[in-house]
């Protein structure tokens, strides 16, 4: 599992590179500091655009437009007055194997969405929602792979 992780993050870390190349190729932004350069060009960090795509697959999967009966999600119907109807409960792991996987890591993010977001009649509403969402969002411009 190390051995994985430490691949994900140098391939996080390389593409996060080229990035970072390419936006010094602008002379007028040139000498900002990376994430300022993210913010004036509106670039996502990768991180952040994985997480957002990681978000509509969820959206997805939840709501059918996947024929597949994987990941399997526990919809929780609490009728709880914080955060969505549509919440997942996070069953425990005992590894570190699978506190990793996609049905996994996604699920706090999801929960913490407002109904608004997570009930879209479509998936690019459910994107225009979840980008209005997100906009502030610490991620955005602020790259956590980065060498």
């Amino acid at each position: 599992m190390g051995a994985l992780r430490t691949k994900h993050k140098t391939l996080c870390s390389d593409v996060e590179d080229v990035q970072r190349r390419a936006t010094k190729l602008l002379a007028s932004i040139r000498d900002k500091p990376y994430p300022e350069r993210l913010a004036t060009l509106k670039l996502p960090s990768l991180e952040f655009r994985r997480k957002r795509g990681d978000m509509i697959d969820l959206w997805k999967y939840i709501h059918g437009v996947y024929d597949t009966d994987r990941p399997h999600f526990d919809i929780g119907n609490s009728r709880d007055t914080r955060g969505n109807s549509l919440k997942i409960y996070k069953h425990r792991c005992r590894l570190n194997l699978r506190s990793n996987s996609f049905s996994h890591r996604m699920i706090n993010d999801w929960n913490g969405l407002p109904e608004s977001v997570v009930t879209a009649p479509t998936v690019n509403c459910f994107k225009n929602r979840l980008d209005k969402c997100w906009e502030n969002h610490p991620s955005l411009y602020n790259p956590q792979c980065a060498s």
